[in-house]
């Protein structure tokens, strides 16, 4: 068995051997902390039926601790320069696959579907740069795949946000969202200590239990998406002064109507508002345009 990838001496020997140099662009920083991918694949809940999707191996830190608990990993990487580490890092594991692209623009439901046709427990992991975890989580979870949690690692502030409650500072559109999905739990915080190189920023790691239906029912998603972020436009802002702003195909009469309906007050915020009047709101808009 090969030394553990995740070591300050170990990763910093691979970089060095093959000339790796960190693209600023993907937002690249090494976990180099035993401890904490330890935590990270224990609270994963891995058995050797489950099968992780991996964003973003890197070179392979986490990759390998995954390896050695799960059936297999299947990895996507957007950086072409780190596929010949991954293929030397990681050589000794013949339950991994390797994909060099970019998750957003991947057929991810098309590989679940022809290789991972007979899972039953399927993880998705990520250790995602803030700038870009909004477009991949919602994409995700918007395409409903079979996956039955996320485990993902972003920016602090980011993970409070998405799993912030109503009234605080944190909660906006983006809760809501992932709220009606998943169940989000903070399991994890992560010093920036602990990457190379160390990034401006602390992490946390927030896994994302994936709701067998959304925890509202809604009669057009769409639709209950454009309420939720449309109430958030300009956090200042009163609900009825941001829902005119993003409807303006309805009429303020239409938006003020649609409140009283809800039980909303008008110059309530989005903030206050819990998910359930979200759904509330956006039935009500539903059925008021299409009499």
């Amino acid at each position: 068995m090969s030394k553990d990838i995740a070591t300050i001496s170990r990763t910093l020997e691979i970089i060095q051997k093959h000339g790796f140099h960190f693209k600023k662009g993907f937002g690249q920083n090494f976990l180099v902390d035993l401890n904490i991918l330890n935590k990270i694949v224990e609270q994963g809940e891995l058995t050797k039926d489950t099968y992780v999707i991996e964003i973003g191996p890197g070179i392979g830190s986490l990759t390998e601790q995954l390896a050695k608990k799960a059936k297999q990993v299947i990895c996507y990487e957007i950086d072409k320069a780190l596929i010949p580490i991954l293929s030397e890092t990681l050589q000794e594991y013949d339950n991994l696959k390797i994909i060099n692209e970019d998750v957003l623009k991947a057929d991810v439901k098309g590989m679940i579907e022809t290789e991972l046709k007979d899972a039953t427990d399927i993880a998705l992991v990520a250790n995602l740069p803030y700038y870009i975890t909004t477009p991949i989580l919602m994409n995700l979870l918007g395409q409903k795949l079979r996956i039955n949690r996320y485990l993902v690692m972003v920016q602090k502030e980011v993970a409070q946000r998405l799993s912030s409650t109503p009234d605080t500072k944190d909660y906006n559109a983006l809760s809501v969202l992932i709220q009606y999905y998943t169940e989000p739990k903070i399991i994890l915080h992560v010093p920036r200590t602990v990457f190379i190189p160390q990034p401006k920023v602390d992490s946390a790691v927030l896994r994302l239990k994936v709701r067998e239906k959304p925890l509202v029912e809604v009669e057009d998603e769409e639709l209950f998406f454009r309420v939720v972020k449309g109430s958030f436009i300009q956090r200042r802002k009163t609900i009825f002064n941001n829902l005119k702003q993003a409807f303006t195909e309805l009429s303020s009469e239409l938006i003020l109507e649609a409140l009283q309906k809800a039980n909303i007050n008008p110059q309530t915020r989005g903030e206050a508002l819990t998910i359930y009047d979200f759904a509330r709101l956006s039935n009500i808009i539903n059925n008021m345009t299409h009499l």
